[in-house]
């Protein structure tokens, strides 16, 4: 099977994270910060939209003993971009595009997995997706090209210099206007 893959995700691998994590896979499900979570019998995936909240994952995943990183390569945890694929070297994982009725998606399965099937979240449509309709500022690059108007019930809401219209990032650990420090953990690791 193959788990979606939009804007940027991180991907777990599921015998990892049900003997690691406080609770097992019901705990991690509980505690999932958004609603995009969708997992297939060996991957877990959450999608984020802010390097912010990928980094906030990760660590949270790392306290308790999962591994993202070793020797430059993923372990446990991969970080995959929706354009670009996996974020750092990652033998254990394909990434790929398939179509669907709608449109084309880009997906993720663990290596030697046949079944195509793809799974999506809860309600995912692919019209009202980020799939269907996407958008990327580098990070920093977004107080050139967008102004931040107000944090609401989840999203940063930006004024887009460009068209004039407001767009939305979603968020999980707080407004990006309001970290101390802007955070590099993304794009180019």
């Amino acid at each position: 099977m193959a788990v979606l893959v939009e804007a940027t995700s991180v991907i777990v691998r599921r015998e990892k994270l049900e003997a690691a994590y406080p609770g097992g896979w019901a705990g991690f499900v509980a505690d999932c910060p958004n609603k995009t979570l969708c997992a297939d019998h060996h991957l877990a995936r959450i999608g984020f939209m802010s390097p912010v909240d990928v980094e906030g994952l990760v660590r949270h995943l790392e306290v308790i003993g999962l591994v993202f990183l070793r020797e430059g390569a993923t372990v446990d945890i991969a970080v995959v971009d929706q354009m670009r694929g996996p974020t750092r070297p990652c033998d254990w994982l394909e990434w790929g595009h398939v179509d669907i009725e709608g449109g084309r998606v880009a997906t993720c399965r663990l290596v030697g997995d046949a079944e195509s099937r793809l799974i999506t979240p809860d309600g995912w449509q692919h019209g009202k997706s980020l799939s269907a309709s996407y958008g990327f500022v580098p990070n920093g690059a977004e107080r050139k090209s967008l102004k931040f108007l107000r944090h609401d019930k989840g999203l940063d809401v930006y004024l887009s210099r460009l068209t004039g219209k407001e767009v939305f990032i979603g968020r999980v650990f707080g407004s990006r206007e309001e970290q101390d420090e802007p955070s590099d953990f993304g794009g180019e690791w």
